[in-house]
């Protein structure tokens, strides 16, 4: 459920959302008049994934939400992290869990699985994601997240802005792509066949790992970045008070050598690991930042 560092690294991208729902919004505030026949939805779900957080909070009425994942509360990668301190959360235990008596557990591929074996075992209804690759796949789980909480009109909403913001961020036909790499904390960079390679080829970027040799997601040694540079590099841009991998890197010495051959565009680093709704300011923050580059090369 993410860009790839919060499943790698957990196992286990809402500030403002640019002409999308702000987080907490749909607590209860927008109706879902259109219900299909058939079971009531579940008036208790837990979330043990940071991206499905995210959809959640933004689908669900508040009072459905029994618990989020601990992941959702920090503030250096979660986009609803003010939100989530006012929702209950768990540390993905399965005894948590279960005293929470949820009806619905939504859980990634790589939620624990002593957890998720336990749930199955009691019988708890558990439903399990695996992490987007395309947008086409991220649009998907938002839907389904939506019927599984009963609230599918919202679901169609939410994808309608997703739709609209990605549209958005598209370059003006004809705009040459800018070469680039995103370089995420810990130094992971997304290869082919990620959420984040679709996403910068919309708005306006050529990914270069594939020169690197990345197949998925993988690091970049500095090495190669100093002998083969992008026109671009993408760092992320930590919450206030935190300094990021990405920091470091780009205070190198070495990287004086490439002043005038690669330019750096920051992203807040809360959306470099989530679909779903983030896609709405992970995309027009990589709009910005194609049309900031391109304004100042002319």
């Amino acid at each position: 459920m993410s860009w790839g560092r919060r499943e790698v690294l957990a196992a286990g991208l809402a500030g403002s959302l640019a002409g999308g729902l702000a987080p907490g919004a749909a607590l209860g505030a927008i109706p879902d008049p259109v219900r299909a026949p058939g079971p009531a939805a579940p008036r208790r779900v837990v979330s043990l994934n940071a991206c499905l957080d995210v959809i959640l909070v933004h689908l669900a009425d508040r009072d459905q939400i029994a618990a989020l994942s601990h992941y959702a509360r920090d503030p250096g990668s979660s986009t609803i992290a003010p939100l989530a301190r006012t929702l209950p959360f768990t540390w993905e235990s399965a005894e948590e869990v279960i005293a929470l008596r949820p009806d619905l557990v939504l859980a990634s591929r790589h939620s624990a699985p002593a957890t998720r074996n336990a749930l199955q075992r009691l019988g708890v209804r558990t439903e399990r994601f695996s992490t987007p690759r395309t947008i086409a796949e991220s649009l998907e789980q938002v839907a389904r997240v939506a019927g599984l909480v009963g609230r599918s009109a919202r679901g169609a909403a939410l994808v309608a802005r997703i739709e609209a913001a990605l549209s958005a961020a598209r370059p003006v036909p004809g705009t040459p792509p800018m070469t680039a790499l995103v370089y995420q904390p810990n130094g992971f960079s997304p290869g082919p066949g990620t959420l984040a390679d679709e996403l910068m080829t919309l708005a306006g970027f050529e990914n270069v790992a594939r020169r690197y040799g990345l197949k998925s997601w993988g690091n970049v040694p500095l090495e190669r970045l100093l002998a083969d540079p992008p026109q671009v590099l993408l760092v992320g841009e930590p919450s206030p008070g935190l300094r990021s991998w990405a920091d470091r890197v780009m205070t190198h010495p070495a990287l004086a050598s490439l002043e005038g051959r690669m330019r750096q565009a920051r992203l807040p680093e809360q959306l470099l690991y989530c679909g779903g709704p983030v896609l709405i300011d992970a995309a027009g923050a990589l709009a910005a930042a194609r049309r900031d580059l391109g304004a100042r090369a002319t």
